[in-house]
């Protein structure tokens, strides 16, 4: 089975941001998160009151602005919704402040508090990359990968995602990987491939780890590791890649690279169907054959738990 290993669709976790240092700032050097979106990017910024936040966003502060656009999107604030969130984010994407230009951009190519507009989007992006900003290149590049408000140009969305990863984009790296690994828009070279895939997953990427644990998992690009490559997809894994999960649980149910465990396998293939992910039904169902319901039990349980767990964990893939 293969695991889906580009990344294609431009969602919270791949396209909004959180704040970096800009001349766009506000006239005041004093920076400050809420803590609610603190805690979950792990963010060095000073936390401050939500009140205080709010207040200064109303001021013209863009990268509290940034913030309170971020809150909203993700229905972590009081009265939070897509719209507030995009009025939010156009504020502080008027001031020039590249973070939110990538994310208004975002919301525009998904149709979040707004029609969808792909022309919008792209002239969002193009002022963001104006800045060197690394996420504005790859979002780019997905654009001219999809096609969307332009005409699909593998050669394109090659350069546009080289530039976000020599900017040390995670998710750039890892499409430049995938362009590398597909021959598109380049020769193709899984060595390459590897290389740019590697450095996604030494960043924490998830599709980075994924991505590269197949290529172990496969032998292509570098030598044939099962258990360098189980130790990428438990990374992934542990971070919601259903890819992963699933994958991971193959190795499980076949001893490959660990000890052969059907429970544990049947605990992450149940996570990854639970999580929408149908690609590992027929492993599950064989599984569930060699399981006792006690079995099959406590492996749902350990999946639940799981997934709960891992509910705030695409947020952290903000950049701050």
């Amino acid at each position: 089975m293969k695991t889906h290993r580009l990344l294609t669709a431009v969602t919270v976790a791949a396209g909004l941001l959180g704040g970096v240092t800009s001349q766009a700032q506000s006239a005041s050097n004093r920076q400050c998160s809420l803590a609610v979106v603190s805690r979950l990017v792990d963010s060095k910024t000073e936390v401050c009151d939500s009140a205080v936040v709010q207040d200064m966003a109303k001021q013209g502060n863009a990268f509290e602005q940034n913030q309170m656009g971020i809150a909203s999107v993700l229905a972590i604030g009081p009265d939070s919704n897509a719209k507030e969130a995009f009025w939010w984010f156009e504020k502080a994407a008027h001031r020039g402040y590249a973070p939110a230009q990538v994310n208004l951009a975002v919301m525009f190519i998904n149709g979040w508090g707004t029609p969808v507009n792909d022309a919008a989007a792209l002239q969002w992006l193009h002022a963001a990359a104006d800045q060197q900003f690394g996420r504005a290149y790859y979002n780019l590049g997905f654009m001219y990968l999809e096609g969307k408000g332009v005409r699909q140009d593998y050669t394109e969305a090659f350069k546009w995602f080289q530039k976000g990863a020599d900017a040390g984009d995670s998710s750039a790296q890892t499409n430049l990987g995938y362009m590398y690994d597909q021959g598109w828009g380049c020769q193709r070279d899984l060595s390459k491939a590897a290389q740019w895939y590697r450095k996604a997953a030494d960043a924490g990427n998830p599709l980075g780890e994924n991505n590269l644990a197949d290529l172990y998992l496969r032998g292509e690009g570098l030598p044939q590791d099962y258990s360098a490559a189980f130790t990428l997809f438990q990374k992934a894994a542990a971070q919601g890649h259903t890819g992963a999960q699933i994958k991971l649980a193959s190795m499980y149910a076949n001893g490959l690279g660990t000890k052969k465990d059907s429970v544990s396998a049947y605990a992450l293939v149940t996570e990854a169907t639970m999580a929408g992910d149908p690609r590992g039904k027929e492993l599950q169902h064989a599984l569930q054959k060699q399981l006792t319901q006690e079995q099959i039990a406590q492996a749902t349980e350990q999946a639940t738990k799981a997934m709960n767990a891992e509910r705030d964990l695409s947020a952290k893939n903000f950049a701050q």
